[in-house]
């Protein structure tokens, strides 16, 4: 197994469709930008309410990458 060092980026996806549409989000714009993704986790979920119905979900991912050498 290599000797890694990894970074953790914290980010708010969201979604209106639902909380994997959030993370995928928060990934996906991350990937434009963020090289050598390895990993996520999800640190906390929320939604959004309107009128008493939910109107988008809000997932707070960090997620793992690995410095250039």
């Amino acid at each position: 197994m290599s000797e890694h060092v990894y970074k953790k980026l914290e980010l708010v996806g969201s979604s209106k469709a639902s909380i994997d549409d959030a993370v995928r989000n928060a990934v996906d714009r991350a990937s434009k930008t963020i090289r050598n993704m390895r990993w996520f986790e999800v640190v906390e979920t929320r939604g959004h309410i309107v009128d008493n119905q939910i109107d988008h979900w809000q997932v707070t991912v960090k997620i793992g990458f690995t410095l250039d050498e």
